[in-house]
């Protein structure tokens, strides 16, 4: 059986390099890019993606949708890790370990929309909440998260590394759009089942990768007698069998010391952890641990098109 072919459309991005650079030394697919020298050139880039399998468009939103145009016309699978499509009907959300049937909904699609870094985290923390009962759906929700510069692509790590003075050797993270409606804030409502949208509060730190996403939950948020260990257990038991979802042991959780919650301990890693930390007031928080590179996009984009090209779902991942 012939390998199918794999166009990754934006390969010299840092998403797109860091997919191309795992892709290329599998032996069970045919991994395609245009030169560099042309990787502007929209024939080249439409002939390279209707003569695909599928393709990957590691790209500014209005190029996504362009190209998904023309998959729609070759009939071309697409995994979008652009924000372009992520909300849009007609695309399944890409996020295999949401629900139990969303596994299969990735598999049969032909237009997966790559979840976004940081509501990867949120969403697999908070719908089993909601869907549960344990929060309710219309609660006021505050997500402080804070990752590293790479999250920005090439312009934020240019930034962050000789093109801002005044950032080299910051010893303190930097907060960001905290005035403007976060690209990322759609998806967190719509996949976690929140009636209303989140507060974001994301901030940048001076480091290239690596995320830790905070949620906290008061205790008046948490209904029908609910606390830490009933947090706990329903994350257990849900992703018990998810080999990249990690719930960390409530005795774990309670045994951090300084310093605690290192945003970069999941780097060059495709999985993540989630810490439920009890607090004696009747808080919880929510602690999620990620690689932005990684599950937060490039293992999301390798795991989503495993499932839709039926090789095994975890090939070329590291847990």
């Amino acid at each position: 059986m012939a390998n199918s072919k794999v166009f990754i459309d934006g390969s010299y991005g840092t998403t797109g390099l860091r997919i191309k650079d795992r892709l290329e030394p599998r032996d069970d697919l045919d991994v395609v890019v245009v030169d560099k020298d042309l990787r502007r050139d929209v024939d080249e880039r439409r002939d390279a993606l209707v003569n695909s399998d599928l393709a990957i468009l590691c790209l500014p939103d209005d190029a996504a949708i362009e190209a998904a145009e023309w998959a729609a016309e070759s009939g071309t699978k697409i995994v979008d890790p652009s924000t372009a499509h992520r909300v849009a009907d007609g695309w399944v959300y890409g996020l295999p370990e949401m629900t139990p049937d969303q596994r299969d909904a990735v598999r049969e699609s032909n237009t997966v929309a790559n979840p976004g870094c940081y509501p990867t985290g949120v969403v697999l923390c908070i719908r089993p909440l909601t869907e549960a009962g344990i929060v309710s759906k219309d609660m006021p929700l505050t997500i402080h998260a804070l990752s590293g510069y790479s999250g920005g692509g090439k312009n934020l790590i240019a930034k962050w590394e000789g093109g801002q003075p005044d950032l080299e050797g910051l010893p303190f993270e930097s907060p960001y759009a905290l005035h403007t409606k976060h690209k990322h804030v759609p998806e967190m409502q719509k996949y976690s089942g929140l009636t209303y949208e989140p507060q974001f509060i994301p901030s940048v730190g001076p480091f290239l990768k690596g995320m830790r996403v905070e949620v906290p939950l008061h205790k008046s948020v948490i209904q029908g007698g609910a606390n830490a260990e009933t947090i706990h257990g329903l994350l257990d038991e849900r992703y018990a069998d998810e080999p990249l979802v990690n719930v960390v042991s409530l005795e774990d959780t309670l045994a951090y010391s300084d310093p605690a919650f290192d945003p970069q301990a999941r780097n060059d890693n495709d999985g993540l952890d989630i810490s439920v930390v009890p607090n004696e007031l009747g808080h919880v928080l929510l602690v999620i641990q990620i690689d932005n590179l990684g599950k937060g996009a490039s293992g999301a984009a390798i795991q989503n098109m495993n499932l839709m090209l039926d090789l095994p779902e975890h090939a070329g991942l590291t847990v």
